[in-house]
């Protein structure tokens, strides 16, 4: 009874029933009886035509789906779908792809025209919001021949599991990013050098543009020609990433959440620093400090931090920073730099939090990361027409320049910060490190 399953009667084939009936109903009033009986047995001639055309050979009919091993969480991931006909005649194809339920997609359906024995291939894409396993189910492709009254049913694949990784699409846009011109491309900011806090590299010959103050005098007499030392960005420095998982980072903007957007900007940022010949490191924190990759630049590096930004999971408790500064003051021994990625909407929120925050800074160049409301951006520039809404406006400006003094308020005690809007967080946090290593105060 397999075969059974194969069977599709297509809409045409039941609507041209449906007519069919209503002639019947027709020919109790106008004399029509004997032409109506010649419809309907034409119409099973054509339907049997086509049920042989499509059964009665053994064509070959193959299809496949091709996708990465793994998604990348908030990018569009391309996903292929090959088809190849064996029939000797043009067939109709609709292909129902049965995707993960993350994705809430119910009536995903495409139809292609495939010549005779030819193939025929398209792309969709996927943009997941999570992170985690997604589960693909079979690949359905229901052919149909030029009649199209019946189609048969082609089922490929016995499902497939993809994991949704933290953003390594990103990662590889960004990969080169911090050694080529291209950075102004991105809205990076040129960073002005300030005096030679950097290593010794080498002696070179002069050429112009470069800066005259590192002309290495002996050097030039000895070579009868313009000398220059060449120096380079301090290395081996230990760079950590601490992202907070509590229940403040859990908002979300355009489907992903802040922690999300803080998951795929230190995976982009950890690639940058190991790059840069510095060790990365990171740690999630909430109630307890845990998800810890020690700073190290490693060839396997790389792979043991993005293993551990995929298992991170998120709880809405409140942030314990006494632990956090404890942990940090207990496992990070050597003077580093930590960026922290949390969210503070208010001054108040910060105020309880500032005298762990003053504790790290005095040991370590700290570095907080936190968010602009963008929903409030939209409300404070929405024309207001009535006096509610032009409460709503002050109240929204209210809170935004709460985030500015923010800013000012850290900067006070010597505490670096980034504010940014969280589709921009990726950049930003690239040109903060890129910053510190061209002004040389880690």
């Amino acid at each position: 009874m397999k075969w059974l399953q194969r069977i599709y009667i297509n809409n045409l084939t039941w609507y041209i029933f449906l007519g069919i009936l209503v002639l019947f109903a027709l020919s109790y009033i106008l004399p029509i009886h004997n032409a109506v009986w010649l419809v309907f047995y034409l119409f099973l001639g054509l339907t049997a035509i086509d049920f042989i055309l499509l059964f009665a050979t053994n064509q070959r009919f193959a299809g496949s789906r091709q996708a990465p091993e793994k998604l990348s969480n908030g990018d569009e991931n391309p996903i292929t779908i090959r088809l190849e006909s064996g029939y000797g005649f043009p067939v109709t194809v609709t292909v129902i792809d049965e995707l993960p339920f993350q994705f809430q997609e119910r009536n995903f359906k495409v139809k292609r025209t495939i010549t005779p024995a030819g193939n025929t291939a398209f792309e969709y894409v996927l943009r997941p919001f999570e992170r985690g396993e997604y589960f693909f189910g079979r690949l359905n492709v229901y052919v149909s021949s030029p009649l199209r009254l019946v189609s048969r049913r082609f089922i490929f694949g016995e499902g497939q599991m993809m994991p949704v990784y933290p953003s390594y699409i990103q990662m590889r846009k960004y990969d080169l990013m911090a050694f080529s011109n291209r950075l102004f491309e991105y809205g990076i900011k040129k960073i002005r050098r300030i005096g030679h806090t950097m290593e010794f590299e080498q002696i070179k010959e002069y050429v112009s543009g470069d800066d005259i103050r590192t002309i290495n005098w002996k050097a030039t007499a000895k070579k009868n020609q313009l000398m220059v030392n060449q120096f380079q960005d301090e290395r081996s420095q230990n760079v950590y990433m601490a992202i907070d998982k509590g229940r403040v980072m859990k908002m979300p903007f355009n489907g992903l959440s802040l922690l999300d957007y803080a998951i795929n900007a230190t995976l982009v940022l950890a690639n940058t620093i190991i790059k840069k010949n510095d060790k990365a490191g990171m740690f999630a924190f909430s109630r307890r400090v845990e998800n810890r990759v020690a700073a190290d630049r490693r060839s396997g590096q790389m792979q043991k931090i993005q293993e551990t930004l995929y298992n991170i999971k998120t709880d809405f408790f409140e942030t314990d920073y006494g632990r956090l500064y404890a942990d940090i003051k207990r496992n990070i021994t050597h003077r580093s730099l930590i960026l922290l990625y949390t969210n503070f909407e208010t001054m108040d929120g910060l105020k309880r939090q500032l005298p762990y925050l003053k504790g790290i800074a005095k040991s370590h160049l700290l570095v907080v990361i936190f968010f602009e409301n963008t929903e409030l951006d939209t409300l404070i520039h929405k024309k207001a027409n009535s006096v509610q809404e032009i409460y709503d406006q002050v109240i929204a400006e209210k809170f935004a320049f709460e985030k500015r003094l923010i800013v000012q308020e850290l900067k006070k005690y010597g505490i670096h910060s980034v504010l940014t809007k969280p589709e921009h967080l990726t950049l930003d946090t690239i040109n903060k490190y890129l910053e510190i290593k061209a002004r040389g105060i880690l």
